[in-house]
């Protein structure tokens, strides 16, 4: 559905992506993750035609996105992060005029408008001004407005970004549902959203794929398996340094709760530090009330592989 061969784009000499490759296939659900400034948002407004690259070449669904531009958008559907709505309009007065912009017939216009109103859960708000809409109901008009003419795939960048946990819930449900129907490109900062989502991952870093797998191939590869919590008190020891010094522990942070250290520690692969944190807390006389091991996530990946200022 997506194809991407050697795709750069710079802006007054800064290089905001470089060289990228890679492919969605049809009924895909791809997260597409990276710290901020990584190259994300740049990615998604050249493959939705907002801007052109400066090198390199892509299309969807066949059709290239610079020489074939209006056969590509319209198996297209694009919500970029800030969604551009006209507030003095009601959702359906909206939705009507962004479906005639979008060529899509009037004998079927009212069809498609209540299709979209019905699976993005607009139906309570369909006559209220959009000024007054909540953040949630705001992003939910925007995804109405990127399913009206049917696309094949969708391109959303940071579809959750300003939600409340329920809100968040709501919009990964309908991710999931529409992940049915069509090929989706997902950008979000919500890691747990994507483990749950996305059947593949890609994972840019200062404008370059450092990784494109599954979550669970990823989780495979990384060398840290999770960690260990630790709550302490230590009393004036030096705990971080102490649990450092443990073969297999690669990093240590801590916070404080009510006199007692929290002790968050990323392992190696394999490694099962425990016993010897264990033995380090009973030599230094610690009072321990929680050693607790932890499985590896998405998140250790993503740090893992964009943690640039640690040593390899």
């Amino acid at each position: 559905m997506i194809k991407v061969e050697n795709l750069t784009k710079k802006y007054a000499g800064q290089t905001a992506i470089r060289d990228l490759n890679f492919e969605v296939g049809q009924g895909e659900i791809m997260g597409f993750l990276g710290p901020n400034g990584a190259g994300k948002t740049t990615t998604m407004r050249i493959l939705a035609s907002f801007m052109p690259p400066t090198s390199g070449r892509a299309s969807i669904a066949g059709f290239d996105i610079f020489e074939q531009s209006l056969q590509a958008r319209a198996h297209l559907g694009y919500m970029p992060e800030n969604v551009p709505l006209y507030n003095d309009m009601r959702v359906t007065e909206y939705l009507n005029y962004r479906a005639a912009l979008k060529s899509i017939p009037h004998r079927r216009m009212s069809e498609r408008v209540g299709d979209v109103k019905e699976l993005c859960g607009l139906r309570e708000v369909e006559n209220k001004l959009i000024r007054a809409l909540s953040k949630g109901f705001r992003q939910r008009v925007g995804l109405a407005d990127a399913l009206l003419h049917e696309p094949d795939l969708l391109i959303l960048d940071e579809p959750t970004i300003g939600l409340d946990p329920n809100q968040i819930r709501q919009v990964r449900e309908l991710i999931k549902n529409l992940g049915k129907q069509h090929t989706i490109l997902l950008s979000t900062h919500i890691l747990p959203e994507v483990e749950m989502t996305c059947t593949r991952v890609i994972i840019i870093n200062k404008g370059r794929i450092e990784a494109c797998d599954t979550p669970e191939n990823l989780l495979g590869r990384i060398r840290t398996a999770g960690g260990v919590t630790l709550e302490a008190k230590v009393g004036a020891d030096d705990a971080v340094t102490e649990l450092k010094r443990i073969t297999g522990v690669r990093d240590v942070s801590e916070a404080d709760d009510k006199g007692w250290k929290v002790l968050s520690l990323r392992v190696e692969s394999g490694a099962d530090v425990r016993p010897e944190i264990f033995r380090l807390a009973r030599e230094r006389h610690w009072e321990v009330r929680e050693l607790t091991a932890r499985r590896a996530t998405l998140e250790d990946v993503f740090v893992e592989i964009t943690h640039s200022d640690e040593p390899g």
